[in-house]
């Protein structure tokens, strides 16, 4: 029994053996082996230097990528300030534009035989080129940062638009007599004129250079637009010189002027390093030049009616010749109120220096005015350089 037990185990060793040499014979078989090395890979593998070629094409892959990165930032570079330099170009000449009405409105102001008729009409027609401004802007397409600033420039347009038609409706309504409360109420209408100097200065102006800064944008300037030079051409006190005059040339309808009219000039003084010296008709005043140098002239309404556009002029005069001369406008000024005109950078001729000269001031004469011998004055002077 135990012989027969032992048999049947070794049969079965056997049937075993016989079983994975049967196997094993067939996989030889069927796969051969690789010579001078183990098993090859199930599937295959790639071919000697493929995986070289990969690598090499993947570098080369890689460095495209990053020339053509680099070429697209350095372009997108040039882009962005091309985009705002475009910008700023279209907005410069609307900005010149709107200011300059601004200057021409002043200037009109005190213009002589000023008539109601005809300072309301250009009144509207400002208040027009004001919305062709703003109409042009809005046609504009400000780089996407500058989208809000942008705002602020067409709310500048508007704000002058609006405050030129305010002021002819106001011209239109003003009843006649009355010429505080009209000039009052043209002042009021006026400060939109301020308002819009504000907004762009510091709503448009300053957050847009802020934001070429930051955006690494050079040789770009936003462009300034100031509306009002001198704030007293608006107040309620200028509106009623404006007023009478436009009375008074109404009353006369244009033909000749009436009552008394003229300038008286008080004086000239030349201040420089906190030093003022009043010049004199009779005596020699020596005039140090220095950049600080200071000329001024002041002079009175001698009239009854307020004047406009008065012209002051300063000459410098050495051997009859004159060396320099320059001319300042007073736009406007009331019955006995008096005016200063200031002159700076004077410049003269090398020929000035250790010889006698003169300083001439004159003031123009206005519509009407017959007494003249007050209006003008000549310093005798010697000019002589800063030490140091």
């Amino acid at each position: 029994m135990a012989a027969k037990q032992a048999m049947t185990t070794f049969d079965d060793q056997d049937i075993e053996l016989d079983f994975f040499e049967e196997t094993e014979t067939a996989e030889s078989q069927s796969r051969p082996r690789r010579r001078g090395g183990g098993p090859r890979r199930p599937g295959g593998g790639p071919p000697p230097g493929t995986v070289a070629v990969a690598r090499l094409a993947g570098f080369v892959l890689l460095a495209i990528a990053v020339v053509v990165g680099l070429a697209v930032w350095i372009g997108g570079g040039r882009s962005t300030h091309d985009e705002y330099a475009s910008y700023m170009d279209a907005v410069r000449p609307l900005a010149q534009d709107s200011a300059h009405a601004g200057t021409v409105f002043a200037s009109a102001l005190g213009a002589p035989n000023l008539k109601l008729a005809g300072l309301e009409a250009k009144l509207r027609a400002w208040s027009q080129q004001e919305q062709q401004d703003y109409a042009r802007a809005e046609q504009l397409r400000p780089p996407g940062p500058l989208q809000s600033a942008h705002q602020q420039l067409l709310a500048t347009f508007q704000l002058r638009a609006l405050g030129f038609a305010g002021l002819a409706n106001v011209l239109a309504q003003a009843k006649p007599g009355d010429t505080a409360a009209a000039a009052t109420q043209l002042a009021t209408q006026a400060q939109l004129f301020s308002s819009s100097d504000i907004v762009w200065s510091e709503l448009y102006r300053q957050p847009a250079t802020e934001t070429l800064k930051n955006a690494g944008v050079t040789g770009v300037i936003v462009p300034t637009s100031q509306f009002v030079s001198n704030p007293e051409v608006i107040s309620s006190g200028s509106f009623a010189i404006v007023l009478q005059r436009i009375v008074t040339a109404s009353g006369s309808t244009g033909a000749k002027t009436s009552g008394v009219h003229g300038s008286a000039l008080i004086g000239a003084v030349a201040a420089a390093g906190g030093k003022t010296t009043t010049l004199s008709t009779t005596t020699p005043t020596t005039i140090v030049m220095s950049q600080d140098l200071a000329l001024r002239v002041t002079f009175e309404d001698s009239g009854n009616f307020p004047e406009g556009n008065i012209p002051v002029t300063l000459k410098v005069t050495v051997g009859g010749s004159t060396v320099y001369s320059q001319k300042q406008i007073v736009t406007s000024i009331s019955p006995k109120q008096q005016a200063t005109v200031t002159f700076r950078n004077l410049q003269v001729s090398n020929s000035a220096f250790g010889h006698s000269a003169f300083i001439t001031v004159a003031v123009g004469k206005v519509p009407g005015e017959v007494k003249l011998d007050n209006n003008s004055a000549k310093y005798p002077v010697f000019f002589s350089l800063a030490q140091g």
